[in-house]
């Protein structure tokens, strides 16, 4: 009998928080540490920040592109957020699960709610808390990209971003970003050994039974 090798399905790994709480930054470590995860690419109608790349942060497309994806359904899930839109593109998601490679997301409460009703096989979904109210605004204001109003918008945003913790699967609270690093990346490894995301485990299994 020849080795079981499994495969399997790849999944969406989310990760929301209020902006500051961390979430971009342990991101980027997973990517790092992890060439089987690969990051969803957005597109925005924002404009691009200092040091922002096209199609490495995001796809910058003006409000009629937008649209016309939305419209075409195009877009796995979309949101406005401050002013602006924000939209995962389905078809290279898609292409990515189906070769098991997994995808992470950096999006909001509301577009994971929207891959929960529509993928949610395929969705793992983790929260990222701060430690404290003030910390949080210590962060937003170190990062220096935006303004004191946008940082107070921000803040007034986040109270009600938490509300919908609940909605999660499983939740962190930032407190150290090597622990909280960690404890997504252990996450990751428990979830791709979800029993149905096993391709060809029940063939296996019967082998198994046969004595193969």
């Amino acid at each position: 009998m020849q080795p079981f090798v499994p495969s399997r399905r790849g999944l969406m790994l989310v990760l929301s928080s209020p902006s500051g709480a961390g979430k971009t930054t342990i991101s980027r470590k997973l990517l790092e540490r992890d060439a089987d995860l690969a990051m969803s690419v957005s597109v925005t109608t924002r404009a691009k920040r200092p040091g922002e790349v096209q199609g490495r942060d995001y796809h910058f497309i003006d409000l009629q592109r937008f649209e016309a994806m939305r419209a075409r359904r195009e877009l796995l899930e979309w949101a406005k957020v401050f002013g602006n839109y924000y939209g995962t593109p389905r078809q290279a998601v898609e292409q990515a699960l189906s070769k098991g490679r997994d995808v992470l997301f950096d999006i909001d409460w509301q577009g994971t709610q929207q891959l929960e009703e529509s993928a949610r096989d395929d969705l793992v979904s983790v929260f990222v808390l701060p430690p404290s109210t003030a910390e949080l605004e210590r962060r937003l204001k170190t990062r220096a990209q935006d303004s004191a109003d946008v940082v107070a918008e921000r803040m007034a945003k986040a109270a009600d971003e938490m509300t919908h913790y609940e909605a999660y699967d499983y939740i962190i609270v930032n407190r150290d970003l090597e622990e909280s690093t960690a404890a997504v990346e252990a996450i990751l490894r428990a979830e791709r050994h979800r029993r149905h995301r096993q391709i060809g485990l029940n063939e296996f299994v019967k082998g198994l039974r046969e004595g193969q």
